[in-house]
């Protein structure tokens, strides 16, 4: 049976509250790095592996955990994770050594990526209806954004008031809780089981290939090491190589390769690496700025951002999903992006000595404006790709470009401030600071810029997933379901197809495809829409009172698409 509205409400917050507990995990230890330094003795070098080991394990696993999600079900890799990250956080509140903490670290990353791959297509699950997933991708923005402003204030209160091991043993009874509602709460689909596409060499590549991307990236912005970075980035391209041929040889592919190569796929999470790029950036030179340049201190600067998140949360709970359900994602992303781009240049256009109510508050307003609608609706368009049978994968694709979009925007736009205030060394000490973030500040507009473009002429028309073959997607027990019209119902019906031997049930996002999708525990169907379409989808169901699909001896149900290069519906 389909879960009622109070069942899904309870879902969403179990995921929303994870998704938080990893947002404010990371800028939380940011803040409370220098004392770990002090406590524990690393070495300058060494204690950037309490935020690198974090992130090389997180952004190496999304992939694969979200492949897992498809494989195994959603929910159980989702507890794995919780479980494994919540572990990790007592591990590191009670770590001696600097040795035990980074291990610690490198399990916490590892379990927020099993948690966090899953999240997005729980979320694409649980809210199908366009209106209902707008309003729900809000809420999810708004604790992600929301708790990366809240850790800078809530990591120096905690730290000075109770020292940093309190920072990660917080995370242990909100990680019983979770759990414990999550098992009462989240839905158990189920997946095709391991066998059917746990390809173990290609997942150790990829795994390795992008843990050592985002390695490489992070090396990028320390002094001297681009030689380190360049080799390590070059091994990384290597292995997601090797992954690749891997794929295409394989039997049972961890990543068939028709799904890496569907277009709208690959546009729309270029458009996430770019934002995700911009806001991370965005976050920590700002942060950066009001302390070096305005002399605020921890605790200030956490409540000179506090506009930014609140009205975040005011445009992406109430205003995002209405904008977004009226016009559709992509119109709200281009005016998002345009308001990102307008915020950044009154960033850059500062004077050397500015004030906050007049210089900073007014592109910090229209920052959180920008971001209030950009990241709701541009998760939206990057996972209109997936379909139900890799929706896991697809999520799992988009987190990986989230983080990898975040590392490379710290990387990036933290070097060309530090190469411009290096070349200003005649303008004195504040004023070459201020040089060096307008200068990054700039570069992140930049970032906008081509983003928006992505958006405006490569995301002007959706382009039908290239599956392989072109076949309904189905579950794996059940084989060659066809849908035929019921002669009592008034819901949307299939019509079919004399090409293809079959009827298409199913509207796929953003495209004029319709593939059937089986649950082998109902024999009905019954037509709901689907994310982004103005055609019905159909969804298996115990109650039948739309379309009902019969089971007929002819070849699987095949898709006809509008889309590219293939012949138009009927």
């Amino acid at each position: 049976m389909s879960a009622s509205p109070k069942e899904r409400a309870g879902a969403l917050a179990v995921l929303c509250a994870m998704s938080l507990m990893i947002v404010l995990d990371s800028t939380i230890v940011a803040v409370a790095v220098p004392d770990i330094r002090r406590d524990l003795g690393f070495s300058d070098a060494g204690v950037s592996w309490v935020v690198n080991g974090y992130l090389v394990a997180f952004a190496g696993l999304l992939l694969l955990a979200g492949r897992l999600g498809d494989l195994v079900g959603a929910w159980r890799v989702f507890l794995a994770g919780l479980g494994a990250f919540t572990v990790a956080s007592l591990l590191c509140g009670f770590a001696p050594t600097a040795g035990l903490l980074i291990a610690g670290r490198f399990l916490q990353g590892a379990g927020g990526a099993l948690a966090a791959a899953v999240v997005l297509g729980m979320i694409v699950r649980l809210f199908p209806e366009p209106a209902e997933q707008a309003r729900a991708m809000g809420i999810y923005s708004f604790t992600q954004a929301g708790g990366a402003a809240a850790g800078f204030v809530l990591g120096g209160l905690l730290t000075d008031a109770l020292g940093w091991p309190v920072i990660f043993l917080i995370n242990v009874p909100i990680g019983l809780a979770v759990g414990l509602a999550a098992r009462r709460l989240l839905p158990r689909e189920t997946g095709p089981g391991l066998r059917q596409g746990l390809d173990l060499p290609g997942a150790l590549l990829i795994t390795a290939g992008l843990s050592l991307g985002v390695y490489a990236i992070v090396r990028t912005a320390e002094p001297g090491a681009g030689p380190t970075a360049a080799a390590t980035g070059a091994t990384a391209v290597l292995l997601v190589l090797g992954f690749l041929l891997r794929q295409h040889l394989a039997r049972r592919p961890l990543i068939p390769l028709s799904v890496l190569g569907r277009r709208w796929l690959l546009t729309a999470n270029a458009a996430v690496v770019l934002v995700f790029a911009t806001g991370m950036g965005f976050q920590f030179l700002n942060a950066l700025f009001v302390q070096r340049v305005m002399g605020y201190d921890a605790l200030g600067t956490g409540l000179a951002f506090l506009p930014t998140p609140i009205v975040i949360g005011l445009i992406s709970l109430f205003v995002a999903p209405r904008l977004t359900g009226r016009f559709g994602p992509r119109p709200v992303l281009i005016g998002g992006l345009t308001l990102l781009f307008a915020g950044l240049l009154l960033l850059a256009s500062m004077p050397t000595t500015p004030s906050y109510w007049a210089d900073m508050l007014p592109p910090l307003v229209v920052m959180g404006l920008g971001v209030g609608v950009t990241v709701p609706s541009i998760i939206m368009l990057a996972m209109a790709g997936a379909e139900p049978v890799d929706i896991g994968l697809v999520s799992g694709f988009s987190n990986t470009a989230q983080q990898a979009g975040g590392a490379l925007g710290l990387s990036v736009l933290a070097a060309v401030a530090a190469a411009r205030t290096a070349g200003q060394t005649s303008a004195g000490g504040t004023a070459a600071l201020h040089a060096g973030y307008t200068q990054a500040f700039l570069v992140a507009a930049g970032f906008v810029l081509t983003a928006l473009l992505i958006v405006v002429l490569a995301l002007r028309h959706a382009s039908a997933p290239h599956a392989e073959p072109p076949t309904a997607a189905r579950h794996p027990v059940a084989e060659g379901t066809t849908a035929t019209h019921h002669p009592e119902t008034d819901g949307t019906t299939a019509t079919h197809n004399p090409e293809t031997h079959g009827t298409t049930a199913t509207h796929h996002p953003y495209t004029h495809c319709m593939t059937a999708a089986h649950n082998p525990e109902t024999h009905g169907t019954t037509a709901t829409h689907h994310p982004y379409t103005h055609c019905m989808t159909a969804a298996r169901r115990p109650e039948t009172q739309g379309t009902t699909a019969a089971r007929r001896p002819e070849p699987p149900v095949t898709a006809v698409c509008a889309g590219d290069g293939a012949p138009p519906a009927p």
